[in-house]
């Protein structure tokens, strides 16, 4: 019979972790799964990937998954992690990064070469020039040319100790 390590996922000094899932739907709409419970932080982490995608709060539904669907958010606590506000964070960063991709080559422009403002990616500095956050999204899932080596989807995840 295998020990039992309270506080551990059952490897000796691993302690608990969790993760954050975000998808993102053709529409800029996206989906945030934790693998943990949120106790009441569903608004505080919506706005958190409002804000970093440029999308309306609304736009940003909050879900919270079993850890047998996902593997991972094992752990002793079912209380959110300090953590978690800021892997939410990390994981919208990701998924604005491949958008930013996505954008730069709707755009014509090299992939460093946009900026990125309340929703919108812009060509360097020319505001006269841009994409918004949901048509870069659009593309990811439409088909036609994406970027050399992209996958067509915009899911991103963080896994993080809890």
């Amino acid at each position: 019979m295998p020990a039992v390590l309270s506080g551990t996922d059952g490897a000796a000094g691993a302690g608990a972790y969790a993760a954050v899932f975000l998808r993102m739907h053709p529409t800029g709409k996206g989906v945030l799964s934790l693998s943990e419970s949120s106790s009441g932080q569903e608004a505080r982490y919506a706005e958190i990937v409002a804000e970093e995608l440029g999308i309306p709060t609304e736009d940003v539904k909050i879900e919270h998954e079993d850890t047998d669907r996902f593997g991972t958010g094992h752990g002793f606590s079912t209380s959110p992690s300090q953590n978690t506000a800021q892997a939410i964070v990390q994981t919208a960063r990701k998924a604005r990064e491949k958008a930013a991709l996505i954008a730069a080559d709707m755009l014509g422009v090299a992939p460093g070469g946009v900026s990125f403002d309340n929703g919108y990616f812009f060509a360097g500095r020319d505001r006269a020039n841009s994409v918004k956050f949901p048509d870069a999204c659009l593309k990811a899932y439409a088909g036609g040319q994406l970027p050399p080596g992209m996958d067509g989807h915009i899911d991103m995840q963080t896994v993080y100790k809890g």
